[in-house]
């Protein structure tokens, strides 16, 4: 049954990646519990624009957990207290009357600020460009089951690829550590034939990128499986490990990428 509740929020405000920020104290009065966290935020902006205010700058594109752009980190949990649910899609109906709430950008070296609680993610952006596809010769489809694949790695691939790259694996982890997210895009090729040709290259030039952009390193403490909201699994890590340590050894060291 729908309500409507009165929510205090403190929300992140910050002009650029250069100033330093600070927690503005705001309300958000009467909204309905069948709002999703945007929509409570689309409320808010409404109300300081209407007062001659900044309204919030937030980040968000499909509003229905596809995308990753909505990642906040609210009362400091990536996507807030819903497991396996992404800003857009979590409900006011997760909050109670008169609750305080905390409203974060990602915080990480290599996202910075670009103002209020929208981060650059572009990190993810080169990290991808450095091997996250496969090279394809041009000419017509080939028939559907001419590649055979197992169902165990079918089934592993499609879990890989559901990774949206919200960026909250980076948000939860200690080191501000990539790895589960790299670790997913490399995966899910791994697992492939299609991916095969390239499969080591990619995972040393992802992963020299990565490094590149100044994440940090894992130390296996899970955080980022528990906030990722597609459950993507550590296992990944592992295999992106193995990988990476096969080319290390296999081919030749720096001025070859593999092509990339």
């Amino acid at each position: 049954m729908e309500k409507h509740i009165n929510l205090k929020l403190h929300v992140w405000r910050q002009k650029n990646a250069a100033d330093p920020g600070h927690f503005q104290d705001l309300e958000a009065k009467g909204v309905s519990t069948e709002m999703s966290f945007l929509e409570m935020l689309d409320v808010v902006n409404e109300g300081l624009i209407k007062k001659g205010e900044e309204a919030i700058v937030i980040d968000h594109d499909c509003r229905e957990g596809i995308c990753g752009a909505c990642n906040l980190v609210i009362n400091g949990r990536p996507h807030g207290p819903k497991e396996r649910t992404t800003t857009c899609q979590l409900h006011i109906r997760s909050f109670n009357d008169g609750d305080d709430i905390t409203v974060e950008p990602v915080r990480a070296d290599a996202f910075p600020v670009v103002k209020d609680l929208l981060v650059d993610r572009s990190a993810f952006d080169r990290i991808i460009a450095r091997g996250g596809f496969i090279s394809v010769p041009t000419g017509s489809c080939q028939d559907a089951n001419a590649l055979p694949v197992s169902k165990e790695n079918a089934d592993l691939a499609m879990d890989a690829a559901a990774c949206i790259g919200c960026g909250a694996c980076v948000a939860a982890c200690p080191n501000a550590s990539a790895m589960l997210f790299v670790a997913a895009k490399i995966s899910h090729l791994a697992l492939l034939p299609q991916g095969q040709p390239e499969r080591y290259t990619r995972a040393r030039a992802m992963v020299q990128q990565m490094d590149k952009e100044g994440f940090g390193t894992c130390t296996n403490h899970g955080e980022c499986e528990a906030a990722c909201p597609k459950g993507i699994s550590l296992e990944n890590i592992a295999r992106m490990n193995r990988d990476f340590i096969k080319a290390s050894i296999t081919y030749r060291p720096e001025g070859d990428a593999g092509g990339f």
